[in-house]
Formats: C-alpha cells, structure tokens, sequence
C-alpha cells in the first residue's frame, strides 16, 4: 500500500527479491497539469509495468473493497507513504501489517518527517519498520537504521536517501518476518518527542523574526517541495536555498531586504542578513540570484 515515489523503492526491492506481491493498494488517479489529465501513481505505474494487480479503493472501508483483499489471501500487507488505515484492513493479514516511516521514531510521528527533521536543524534522522496498530506511527518497532543529514541537504536530497535506505529495510524487515524471527520494541515515549504534522502552505510563509539559521534550516526543509515562500513587492516569491551571511545592517528593519540588483538579494533576520539564492517568481522557473535580478527590477 503506497502512493509517491517513495514507495516505488520499497516495492521494487520486493518485487526483485521473489516475494510475491499479490496486489497494489494505491490513491485514486489525478487530474494533473494543463490539460487535467488523469495520472497514475508512481506506484500504480510500477505495478501495471509489472502485472501486479492494483486496486484503488474511494473508500477503505467499502464492503466490496474488504471483500477483495480479503479474496487475495495476503500474508503481510506492506505501507509505504499512503494513508491511515482502518482497524478491519491493518488487522486483516494472519502476520499482520507493517509500516516504513521516514524517521527514527518515536521521533517525528506524523506526515511529513523528513521536512520537520531538517527545519529542526537535526544532525541525524533515518527510517523505522513497526506493525501497525490504532494510534498513528506508534506500533512496535522492528527495524531502524540512522542515516546522518548534512549541513547542505535539503528535503530533496534526504528523502531520494532515506527513499533507498527505507527499501532495504523493508526487504530485512519482511524476509524476517516471513522466517518467523524479529524483534517488537516499544516505542519509548519517555524522552520529549518533536512531531511532524501535515505542512500547509501558511506553514511555509518564511518567519524573518527568527534567527538567520533558523530560517536556512526552514528553507532547506521545504525544498524543493512544497518551498518556503516570502513576498517581494507584493509578489509570493519561493525561496529555495539561501544562506546566512555572517553580515548585519542596522538601517534594515527585520523583514526587510537589500540588493546592488545584480549579484545579491539579502533578507534582514533577527541576528544577521540572510542571502537568497535561489527563488522562483510567479509564473516562472526557479532561478539563481544572479539571473532573477537581471530580469527582474527590484
């Protein structure tokens, strides 16, 4: 069961390893670019280049929904990236049901982890295996390995990581569970626990009031999607990559910004400036610094 890109991974790495996926479970095709054509999933995609059955349930619940999985006789359901599961299909396999979740929980249960690791400012985050049970992202676990984020990564460059070191977890975590010997830890909720709730776009409006690392982290953890975002004459303008510059300027008020119109863009934050570097105008393609400024005048 699963959805975006990151599940293909951990799908594919089944799929090469002999294990006999019955069945695809994925969102419901889209209406997508100009022309509102429907497009599958990545993962439905992946399965119809590979004649596995796909089923895209409306309603997870639905009797006639229930009564087809029920028909394939699954062992282990597997989800990757898809969404909450009612109690009557996570508890349907005799081995029960398995999660991959992009961190190394209990920290940053939620939706969107990768993003929230990065926005913290964290060194290090990585991917968990755990049955499922009611409360979301707080099953048993069974695998975790870490994975180091760097000071240069983004939410993009983390996720295509932990997108690749997830499949090969889920491969240990099913060839383990198929030969009957995994461990089950619970989930220590002793220690203080950052979430990783669903990001919205007012989440993504840059704060300028914050320090000038905060916001680099906040930016490098929106890119390249959804960006962080901020207004430039009026103009919502998305931020993909900036950086601090060390530089302060008391004639700025915070929020405020300088250019020579040629060469930098710099934000007043509430310790330094902060250089914008990369950004996309609307309508347009993100762009360099350099190249934003020679077409557009400030």
């Amino acid at each position: 069961m699963g959805t975006p890109e990151f599940a293909v991974a951990s799908l594919k790495v089944l799929v090469e390893n002999g294990f006999n996926v019955v069945a695809v479970i994925t969102a419901m095709d889209k209406p997508q670019g100009r022309g509102r054509k429907l497009t599958f999933s990545p993962v439905k995609t992946f399965a119809l280049q590979h004649d596995i059955d796909v089923l895209q349930p409306p309603n997870l619940k639905a009797k006639s929904f229930l009564q087809t999985l029920q028909s394939y006789k699954a062992d282990l359901q597997v989800v990757v990236a898809f969404r909450m599961l009612p109690e009557v299909v996570w508890n349907m396999p005799a081995l029960g049901t398995i999660n991959l979740h992009a961190s190394l929980l209990p920290q940053y249960r939620g939706a969107a982890p990768i993003n929230w690791a990065i926005i913290n400012g964290e060194m290090e985050t990585g991917v968990t295996t755990f049955f499922i049970r009611h409360e979301i992202d707080t099953g048993n676990i069974i695998f975790q390995e870490k994975e180091p984020i760097g000071t240069n990564d983004t939410a993009g460059t983390l996720h295509d990581r932990l997108k690749d070191k997830g499949a090969l977890v889920v491969l240990k975590t099913v060839q383990a569970i198929s030969k009957g010997k995994y461990p089950q830890q619970v989930q220590d909720i002793e220690q203080p626990i950052n979430p990783a709730p669903k990001i919205y776009k007012e989440t993504c409006e840059i704060n300028w009031n914050q320090p000038a690392n905060k916001i680099v982290d906040f930016v490098r953890g929106l890119s390249p999607y959804p960006a962080a975002w901020t207004k430039i004459n009026e103009n919502v303008v998305k931020v993909f990559r900036a950086s601090s510059t060390g530089l302060s300027d008391d004639d700025l008020q915070v929020g405020e910004w300088r250019s020579d119109q040629k060469s930098y863009l710099h934000f007043k934050a509430s310790d330094q400036l902060v250089s914008v570097q990369n950004l996309q105008a609307p309508g347009k393609k993100p762009m360099e610094i350099q190249e934003f400024l020679r077409g557009n005048t400030l």
